[in-house]
């Protein structure tokens, strides 16, 4: 089932099932007679790294500018804090590069040492930016009385000679916890110096494959801290992050057949929310977390359900004898976006989730659009398109309908969007190798995340849990 190639489908059906990877009668003929392995983890509990394979990440173009920024080695006094502080420092440079609008520049020892105690004057200003620097980060990185790990910064406006402003990030003392106060620090920085939101602190979630093995794994934004959380001899796909990054659903042949699943991630509990007659494929959540849009055969063809996050309240959403798949809703809840065949060709549509009103098809070049997903501000829709032989990435902006590849294939698939909407991720086929990939929406920035053996599919790109309430 997850190896058919894009050529060998037939002609109306399954040019949607390959975007939707499912192969309903090849899939069960294979699984029969085979007995599922599932081992579902915590995360929390989890230890040690899904893997000790290298990661590697290629970043290439720029933006449309690049602010050039100097970010001063953190201040400690503690030989034991030297290491950490270096590593959030190291994650904060290399997350910043990978938004391709940022130049780094080399800061040498300093006498006195910088921290975000320095006095401000027009003379410090004056002097970063006669280097050439716009910005300048300073700060430092001590202990609590209680033993954590605190940083403090400040970035600095070289330009405007004005302060931007800082946090204090107080974690355990680990490697681990060093770099997620580093993405934290990223994130600060790259909102307060381009006015555009920060998504170091997200996570990632996608399949990796270790010979007859499926392992979906949670990682950081950089792909770093890669932790398993559920393994099977059986194919995973479709991922979904619910809203407030705390559950993950998706679909899994466990049992021989898919059926749709939502898994709690810190605990590893699961639950079943579509074990239909037929395929249960696609989830999405809804914004508010309460409901999942998925797609079910039980009437015979692909058709778009809703129910509740627990899988009760179950309502078909469309009434066609065309193919319904791949719903993604709308950021305000209002309408939801899929994929059908209904002129003969995939191409995608929305309608509103109350059944009211006709149905508005959005696509109209080319002879393939399928597996849509709306950015959560609600602006840009990222969808799956066949351009001169090719599945490309495209991104549509909704208020003009322009549209724009952002890939450049030829096996591109699996769009899902960074929580500021401002980047994409998706799945790429380059050779005989999965490998995931990333852009903005512009285009202008690509990466391409890969490891240096297995294949790595079907990303979504979710959010750090909300604390507690």
């Amino acid at each position: 089932m997850a190896e058919v190639s894009y050529s060998s489908l037939p002609h109306r059906f399954g040019r949607i099932a390959r975007v939707l990877s499912i192969g309903l009668s090849s899939t069960k003929k294979r699984l029969s007679g085979l007995f599922p392995v599932v081992m579902c983890l915590g995360l929390l509990a989890a230890q040690g790294p899904a893997s000790a394979q290298g990661m590697r990440i290629d970043i290439t173009g720029v933006g449309d500018r690049q602010i050039p920024i100097a970010i001063a080695p953190l201040l400690t006094s503690d030989p034991q804090n030297r290491a950490l502080a270096e590593t959030v420092i190291e994650v904060v440079q290399a997350d910043l590069r990978r938004t391709g609008s940022f130049s780094i520049l080399p800061v040498g020892p300093q006498n006195p040492p910088l921290s975000e105690n320095t006095a401000i004057s027009v003379g410090l200003f004056g002097q970063w930016r006669s280097q050439g620097a716009n910005a300048l980060v300073v700060g430092s990185a001590s202990r609590t009385t209680d033993g954590q790990l605190e940083v403090r910064f400040r970035v600095l406006d070289t330009l405007k000679s004005e302060d931007l402003g800082g946090l204090v990030l107080t974690s355990q003392v680990s490697h681990l916890d060093a770099r997620r106060s580093a993405h934290r620090m990223a994130d600060y920085i790259l909102e307060r110096l381009s006015g555009e939101p920060g998504f170091f602190s997200s996570r990632l979630a996608y399949v990796r494959r270790e010979g007859r093995n499926h392992i979906l794994v949670i990682a950081d934004s950089d792909g770093e801290n890669a932790q398993p959380a559920l393994r099977s001899t059986q194919p995973i796909i479709s991922l979904a992050w619910s809203p407030n990054g705390d559950r993950l659903a998706y679909v899994s042949f466990e049992t021989g057949k898919p059926v749709v699943y939502v898994h709690e991630l810190a605990s590893g509990k699961r639950s079943v929310v579509a074990n239909y007659r037929g395929s249960n494929s696609a989830p999405a959540w809804s914004p508010d977390g309460k409901q999942l849009a998925m797609v079910l055969t039980r009437d015979g063809i692909s058709q778009i359900y809703i129910a509740n996050a627990d899988g009760t309240g179950l309502r078909r959403l469309l009434r066609s004898s065309a193919i319904n798949t791949e719903p993604s809703f709308s950021a305000d809840g209002q309408f939801v976006y899929f994929t059908s065949d209904q002129t003969g060709s995939p191409q995608i549509y929305r309608v509103r989730v109350d059944g009211t009103g006709r149905m508005e098809r959005l696509t109209f070049t080319g002879g393939f659009n399928a597996r849509p997903v709306i950015s959560p501000d609600g602006k840009t829709m990222a969808f799956v398109a066949r351009r001169d032989r090719k599945f490309l990435i495209a991104v549509m902006n909704l208020e003009t309908q322009e549209e724009r590849i952002v890939s450049s294939g030829p096996k591109d698939d699996s769009p899902s969007f960074a929580p500021n909407s401002r980047w994409v991720i998706f799945s790429s086929r380059v050779g005989d190798r999965d490998l995931l990939s990333a852009a903005s929406i512009d285009g202008r920035v690509r990466s391409r995340i890969s490891l240096d053996a297995a294949g790595i599919r079907n990303p979504a790109w979710g959010r750090i849990p909300s604390p507690p309430q």
